[in-house]
């Protein structure tokens, strides 16, 4: 198994000088993944439904600030060696789809081939209007020319893609990214066109448990939805068992547990023991990436969970 960390991307632990800390921190104590979350601009309201928490609203329009997802990885990648930058998750109809695919590629090329690229269709309306995207009601048809854009691009000497909403002839695309055949695409999202999508057009799906809509938050539930995304992937004709599984548990508490949906303890809260156990039966699902919540009240606080996890839960899962 591998394991993971997010960074902030406003406030205090969004300083140059913390994010530099922070994943040098994570890197030395063996963390493999070091996600990037993605917002360009936050309106003042919105009345967009946020998936991940249970009435709906999302906390970071209070804020109102954030940095930009690629231009922090890049961040990370050069202050970095060894762990992986994973962009969760790159919204596609953000940006242009030759620029997002150029902009992604070259962040391969310097970071070394540390770039895993998660991809989602997007949620909050009032963003997709500040930035003048493609129709909010067709970002799941932005998404999959997106993505099928993306590998042309980075797998073609003369790349021709002509979707609804991405379109590319006549050019030449280099560098190519390092990895072969191209930075992995983690697919994300829980809801039926997510798995979908990620059985037809990604190297891996990579939900977060907690979608009151769809959850995935027990063993049960993530193995019904590895198997709807192995489903779609054959019906593609692709390899079921090519694709590769992740898993976001933002809640993580190694303290104390916290009531699941259904009255049990919910997965990854509990004594470090219990959690380890948690980790091991994903893992026996076809988990291989886990990416868990460390984030502290304060930067200190988050330096400190992130140590207890690799010296005190990360050993016993060996």
């Amino acid at each position: 198994m591998e394991f993971g960390f997010g960074v902030a991307m406003r406030g205090a632990a969004a300083s140059p000088e913390f994010l530099k800390r922070h994943v040098q921190h994570g890197e030395q104590l063996g963390f493999d993944i070091v996600t990037v979350s993605d917002h360009v601009i936050i309106p003042k309201e919105v009345q967009s439904i946020y998936p991940y928490s249970e009435d709906g609203a999302f906390s970071g329009v209070d804020a109102g600030e954030c940095l930009e997802q690629l231009t922090v990885a890049m961040y990370l990648a050069a202050n970095t060696t060894n762990i992986r930058v994973l962009t969760s998750v790159m919204v596609l109809p953000h940006r242009p789809p030759v620029l997002a695919a150029k902009t992604l590629a070259s962040l391969d090329v310097l970071s070394g081939g540390r770039l895993t690229v998660g991809v989602g269709a997007g949620w909050m309306r009032e963003e997709f209007e500040a930035l003048d995207t493609a129709p909010y009601e067709h970002r799941g048809t932005v998404a999959n020319d997106y993505i099928r854009s993306f590998k042309e691009m980075w797998t073609s000497d003369s790349p021709e893609y002509n979707g609804t909403y991405a379109q590319v002839s006549n050019v030449s695309f280099y560098p190519k990214p390092i990895q072969d055949p191209h930075p992995p695409i983690w697919v994300g999202g829980e809801s039926p066109p997510a798995l979908r999508r990620a059985g037809q057009l990604g190297n891996a799906w990579y939900p977060i448990g907690n979608n009151p809509a769809f959850p995935m938050d027990t063993p049960e539930r993530l193995a019904k939805g590895m198997a709807t995304v192995r489903q779609h992937a054959e019906e593609a004709g692709r390899d079921p068992d090519s694709i590769d599984f992740g898993y976001s548990a933002g809640w993580y508490n190694d303290r104390e547990e916290q009531p699941g949906r259904d009255g049990g303890r919910l997965v990854f809260t509990g004594t470090p023991e219990q959690i380890a156990g948690d980790i091991k039966e994903f893992e026996e699902l076809g988990v291989r990436h886990l990416v868990v919540g460390l984030t502290g009240a304060t930067p200190f606080e988050t330096l400190e969970r992130m140590e207890r996890f690799a010296n005190v839960v990360k050993p016993l899962t060996v």
